[in-house]
């Protein structure tokens, strides 16, 4: 399904930590229509809901939302601490393209929703 380095799984670690999540939570994934490329990444902390995939890596908790599997299938997440962007990166292999900013893309599969600005 999804990878995810050990850097990646640390900062999760360390991030659902001190948020005080539950144990069953972790960081869930999901691809939305949305973004200046037609799809969007969602990220946020919270419990699987029913058709989620679980993924454990590392000692960290990732959940992929059941309507995002395909275009997430074979992903692979890292973290990036530089200076002026530091957060989760997803490389997606699903991806034609990318944005600029890094959280939308569009798939070379299906028809791409109708795109929206950066924000």
């Amino acid at each position: 399904m999804i990878t995810v380095t050990e850097k990646a799984a640390g900062e999760l670690r360390a991030l659902l930590e001190r948020k005080g999540a539950t144990p069953d939570s972790g960081l869930r994934l999901a691809v939305r229509k949305g973004g200046c490329a037609g799809w969007q990444y969602v990220m946020e902390i919270a419990a699987p809901e029913p058709g989620d995939t679980i993924v454990e890596a590392h000692g960290a908790r990732m959940i992929v939302a059941e309507d995002s599997t395909g275009k997430l299938q074979g992903c692979q997440i890292d973290y990036c601490d530089d200076l002026n962007d530091a957060g989760f990166r997803i490389e997606n292999p699903n991806a034609a393209r990318s944005c600029g900013c890094g959280t939308s893309f569009e798939t070379a599969h299906e028809p791409t929703p109708e795109p929206e600005e950066c924000r």
